[in-house]
Formats: C-alpha cells, sequence, structure tokens
C-alpha cells in the first residue's frame, strides 16, 4: 500500500480533518563560518559557527516528527577559511568544498543561492556544487541569450520575429515528497515546493564575472510567473526562499529587499529571507508595515531571517491539515534560536564535534594560511573611531591603494593626474556585536591581519572624476552621519545604525570635513533628498582650495565602482579594472615596507559644532585606553549588549 492509498483510507476513517505539524529549520549567510572559531582575532568563539548551529539542528529535529531543512546562500565567500577554499578548489576540483561537507553531514534538503556565491565567478561556483548532496534552486537567473534562438510565424503578416528562448540558470524551484506524520500517527504525502530568488544587483557587484555570461530578472515578477506554476504541478505548501531582506518601501522595479512585497504574492505559506544580517521576528521589526512581531508574520506569511554566521537558527512551525483532498496552514508560528546569549556572554549550545570533525584538516589549513607573517608594525591598529575620526586602520588600505595606482599610471595617458583614495571601515560593531572591530597588536603583521583590515574579495578599480563629482560622493558617505541640533538638550546619536559603514568611504589625498549639523543630502541608496544641503566643507589639495572642475583619479573597488552611479556616473569612468584584490594589493604593500608604522594623517574630520550637546557614539569595549589620546572623548560606561559609549564634545578639545 503506498502513500496515496494511505491518505484514502484515513479520509474514508473520519469525518474530521487530518492533523499534521510541520516545522521547517533554516540557516542563512554562514558565510563559511563552520567551526566556532574567529580567524580574525585567531581565537576560539562561541558566539557563531554552523558548529553551534548543528546542535540547535538536532534539538529541533527531536521535538518533531516532521521537519526539513534549507540553507538560504551566501555559503562559500567571507572569511578566511573560504579564501583558503578557493586556493584548495583551484588547485583539485574534485575537492568538495568545507562548507558542503558539513552541510552534507546535517542532512540539508535543499539550498538558494546568495549573491556572494558569485564574487569568485560561475565556474568556481559550480565547482563548489558539485560538492554538495543536495539540489540548489534559483529561479530569477536566466543564461544569457545568443545563439539560443526561435522563430515565431506571425499568421497575419507571413513575417518571422527571432525570440529568444528563456532557460534557467538553476532550477528555479523543487517540489519535494515529504511523508508526515500526523497526530494519529498515521502517514500521508506532502509536496513542498521551494523557490529561491537572488537580488539583481548580483549584476553590478560581480559585473566583471558575470555580464555577457546571465541576465538576472526581477523578483516578484519571477515568483508572480512560478508560484502558480508550481501550485499547478501539485505543490501542497509553497516556500518562498529570497536571498533578500525586509525594507518598508514601496515596491520598485528589480528592488533589492523585496520580502515585504513577496509577502503579498498569492500562494506562498512560509518566507525564509536573509542577505541583511539581521535577525526575524525581533525588535528592530516591531512597527514596520505589514509585521506581527510577536506572531512572526508578514502579512500574515510566517517568516524568519537568522542572523548570519550561523549564529541563529530560523523555525516555522506549521499546523497543517487535510480536508477534502487539500492541506491548509491552520497556524503558524516562527522564531529565532540563537546559539549565545551577548547579555550574559555565555554559549547556550556546545558545537557538534562531529562538524567539528567534517572540517578538521580544513580548520588546520586555515590556521596555517592565517598565521603566514607578511610584515611588522610598530604601533597597534584598530577601528574603534573610524567612523567618528580619521583612523590608521582605513589610512593603511588607502596608503596602499594610492602606492599601487601610482606605479600603475606611470606612463600612461593617466599620469598627470592627482591620485586619491577611497576606502571603508568595515568592522564597526552594530548588527555584528561589540567584538567586531579591528584590533591589531604592535608585532608581526600576519594574513589574519590583512583579512581583519579588509575582508571582502574585491578586487582594486580606478575611476575618473571631477572634484565636483568627489563631492557628491563624500555627499553620499556623510549621511552615515544622523543630523546634530547643537543646542538641544537631549542626547543625540551621532551614528545612523541604518548605514552601513562600508557604505562611509574616507577618500585620502585630500583634506575636508564633514557638517553634520546640516541634513544628510543623500540617503543611504544614494537617492538625494535634500538638494539644497551640503555637510562637505573646506575640501582642498596640497593646502589649496580643491579645483572642482579639474579631474582626479579615485582608487575604489569594483562593488563600488560597479553598483553607485555617484562613484561611476554613466558608467563610463573607470580606467583602471585591475585583477587584483584590493587586500592582495594590501599584501603586496605590507612586504614592500617591511615595517610600518600607522597613523592616521587627519585629513579629515567632523566640524566642530557650536554649544555643547550631548551627542554619543558606541564602539568597542577595548577602545577605553585608546581613547585616552583624545581630549574630545568622554567615557560614558557600557551598554547592556556590551558595547562602550562614549560622548564626543568639541568643547573638552
Amino acid at each position: 500500500m503506498d502513500i496515496s492509498d494511505i491518505n484514502k483510507e484515513v479520509r474514508q476513517q473520519t469525518l474530521c480533518p487530518v492533523r499534521v505539524k510541520f516545522r521547517i529549520m533554516v540557516t542563512t549567510d554562514l558565510h563559511v563560518s563552520l567551526w566556532n572559531y574567529d580567524y580574525y582575532t585567531d581565537r576560539e568563539t562561541f558566539q557563531y559557527g554552523l558548529a553551534q548551529t548543528a546542535s540547535l539542528i538536532q534539538v529541533a529535529r527531536s521535538e518533531v516528527p516532521n521537519h526539513l531543512l534549507l540553507d538560504n546562500g551566501d555559503v562559500i565567500q567571507g572569511n578566511p577559511m573560504g579564501d583558503y577554499a578557493v586556493q584548495r578548489l583551484q588547485q583539485d576540483p574534485n575537492a568538495v568544498h568545507p562548507a558542503y561537507k558539513a552541510m552534507n553531514l546535517l542532512g540539508y534538503e535543499a539550498g538558494n543561492i546568495g549573491n556572494h556565491e558569485f564574487n569568485y565567478g560561475l565556474e568556481y561556483l559550480q565547482t563548489c556544487l558539485q560538492g554538495a548532496k543536495f539540489p540548489f534552486i534559483n529561479a530569477n537567473i536566466y543564461i544569457q541569450a545568443d545563439t539560443d534562438i526561435d522563430t515565431k510565424k506571425d499568421i497575419f503578416t507571413d513575417s518571422h520575429t527571432v525570440v529568444e528562448k528563456e532557460r534557467n540558470y538553476f532550477t528555479p524551484y523543487l517540489i519535494l515528497d515529504k511523508t508526515v506524520e500526523d497526530e494519529a500517527g498515521f502517514k500521508h504525502l506532502l509536496k513542498v515546493g521551494i523557490i529561491g530568488f537572488v537580488p539583481p544587483q548580483i549584476m553590478q557587484w560581480d559585473k566583471a564575472w558575470l555580464e555577457g555570461k546571465i541576465i538576472v530578472k526581477d523578483m516578484l515578477e519571477t515568483a508572480r510567473r512560478f508560484i502558480p506554476q508550481m501550485k499547478a504541478e501539485g505543490a501542497d505548501l509553497i516556500i518562498a526562499m529570497p536571498h533578500a531582506g525586509f525594507e518598508d518601501i514601496p515596491e520598485t522595479p528589480y528592488m533589492e529587499n523585496a520580502v515585504l512585497h513577496l509577502s503579498n504574492v498569492e500562494g506562498i505559506d512560509a518566507i525564509l529571507f536573509g542577505h541583511a544580517h539581521k535577525v526575524f521576528p525581533g525588535p528592530s521589526f516591531v512597527g514596520q508595515t505589514g509585521v506581527d512581531a510577536e506572531r512572526g508574520t508578514i502579512h500574515d506569511i510566517p517568516a524568519v531571517e537568522p542572523g548570519f554566521w550561523g549564529d541563529h537558527l530560523g523555525v516555522i512551525d506549521l499546523d497543517l491539515t487535510l480536508m477534502d483532498g487539500a492541506w491548509q496552514v491552520a497556524a503558524s508560528s516562527a522564531e529565532v534560536r540563537p546559539v549565545y546569549d551577548p547579555v550574559r556572554k555565555q554559549a547556550l549550545v556546545q558545537p557538534d564535534t562531529a562538524i567539528q570533525q567534517a572540517v578538521a584538516e580544513e580548520h588546520a589549513g586555515t590556521l596555517d594560511y592565517i598565521r603566514a607573517p607578511v610584515g611588522q608594525t610598530t604601533l597597534a591598529v584598530n577601528s574603534f573611531f573610524a567612523q567618528v575620526m580619521d583612523d590608521a586602520s582605513v589610512q593603511l588600505v588607502n596608503d596602499a591603494q594610492m602606492w599601487y595606482v601610482k606605479q600603475q599610471m606611470q606612463g600612461s595617458e593617466y599620469e598627470g593626474l592627482p591620485v586619491l583614495s577611497a576606502a571603508a571601515p568595515f568592522k564597526t560593531g552594530g548588527r555584528y556585536g561589540p567584538s567586531y572591530y579591528t584590533d591589531i597588536p604592535a608585532g608581526t603583521l600576519a594574513i589574519k591581519h590583512i583579512a581583519d583590515l579588509y575582508n571582502f574579495p574585491n578586487t582594486l578599480h580606478v575611476v575618473r572624476l571631477t572634484g565636483a563629482e568627489i563631492r557628491e560622493w563624500l555627499e553620499w558617505s556623510a549621511g552615515q552621519f544622523r543630523q546634530i541640533d547643537p543646542y538641544a538638550e537631549q542626547e543625540q546619536e551621532l551614528i545612523d545604525s541604518d548605514f552601513p559603514s562600508f557604505n562611509f568611504d574616507i577618500i585620502d589625498g585630500i583634506r575636508y570635513q564633514i557638517d553634520v549639523t546640516q541634513p544628510a543630502r543623500y540617503d543611504a541608496a544614494g537617492i538625494l533628498k535634500e538638494p539644497d544641503a551640503h555637510r562637505i566643507i573646506h575640501m582642498s589639495l596640497d593646502g589649496a582650495p580643491m579645483d572642482m572642475q579639474r579631474s582626479y583619479l579615485v582608487v575604489t573597488n569594483n562593488y563600488r565602482a560597479f553598483s553607485s552611479t555617484l562613484v561611476n556616473p554613466g558608467g563610463e569612468r573607470i580606467v583602471l579594472a585591475s585583477p587584483d584584490e584590493n587586500r592582495h594589493v594590501l599584501t603586496e604593500y605590507v612586504r614592500h615596507m617591511k615595517t610600518l608604522t600607522p597613523k592616521a594623517d587627519g585629513h579629515w574630520s567632523l566640524s566642530p559644532w557650536p554649544g555643547r550637546p550631548h551627542v554619543t557614539f558606541l564602539t568597542s569595549p577595548q577602545a577605553t585606553d585608546a581613547a585616552q589620546a583624545y581630549s574630545e572623548l568622554l567615557y560614558e560606561g557600557l551598554t547592556a549588549e556590551g558595547y562602550a559609549k562614549f560622548a564626543l564634545d568639541f568643547g573638552r578639545s
């Protein structure tokens, strides 16, 4: 007797609906965090890592008979183990990526593709995926059509039109046959549909790898096309996995964070999202359109976003009923289960030793890799104050980039143009916690320190801009600051936590100040919102006011050059697209210099405001000693989350 026969027998025995509890578990944005180890500080951690999440998975499985384990992408890139894996797989394409070793062991049943899967190109991605023992899905990436065409005849004019055949690059969706057990112990067949999406912006972010090979369609348009098709093919339940975040903004074509509007697409029963490295349900989503933070729903659709690096497991429980041959979701709950309590500073689970053993060889290899020395520093380098003043961590990156480009431009048509450099502080706490700061002691500089300073595999690019265009770029960057009322009596937070610090570009080679008493000219996305506002003042080069009409070369990276019209107006300002990664440039600079004494040159600063407002910002609890060198910084104590709070008082400087 097969499952369909059992279903018929059960329906004949009872007039009551059949009830099944079905659990969906999900991870997202693992970024090769497999072992519970911080490769930047070279020490064990219990705050994240799939070895920790695995223990949560085992417990969650033991609680219910019917369950499904999925992953929502950004798996193969993100830390030094990911860099080490690239080297290994390039040498041996038949090797299994360590992430998929661990995930195979855990029994994942399907995975979505994230935007960072494309950082090393399509060929490397396919090499990685062949080691996974579970299928991958994506519905909105298509093969770039060239010779794959067809013709369509117009029966009225007898003419023919060339029609490109659309072919998905990946399997767009799956319909898994799951045998589930109801409350009475009877077995049933549940056909679970799973569909995945990725932000269309990958075509800008990884243009060098993807242009001419694939195209990416709008996520919402794609969902509206495929979900009815999945229903027609018999899916009883449909799970949408957008590798995208939640933004409470109107729908626009090709939007990056489309979760809010995806929740309105008919036919979706659950949403598993990610990309933004946030936690849903969670307090940061309270009051957002369509959100019920207690139930964990968006427009009544259960949803989870389980953080990043394996620090949470997402769990959705669906109460299903089978009546008249159709499954319905009668009730749902959604939660995220953490591996660590940041308030009590204690692990909530122990790492799964089986996962550790599965990737032990790669872990050991990564440790050897990160400990390789490249130079010396006579001073400590940290990013504790990189968001509020010029600092050595960003200065070091900019110095390296200018050193590289000045050599590259010798003998070229651009040799006479001034070379400037843009870099941003990557590690500034935020949603990653109070330990997420660069903190390099004086002494040997190793690969782990280079990765700590620059933890993305970006490649170096150079754009040609006028002084006026550079000012607009800096105006966007200055959007990380909240507007300060210099005469207000209440406390004012200086940093806008919704503005990613990796977009806070600091341009070296010129001098300027930022007036935060003025409104931000651009929003976080780089869209002009206050046309009459200007925060960037006193721009100068070599002691003279900056010529706004003159051309300059600005060193940046591929992400910035391809994704921002402020950095690359018209998309035609790139004069150098180097194959070298920015961090490779940094490594070679350190090797060239042998011994560094990294110091900020003070080329940018906040413009002192009048009055004595109570302006505060958060940073690492390790920053108190370093703050002694700055008279304008006043330590106010630790927050409940463990951050150090400082007041910034120019009246004390």
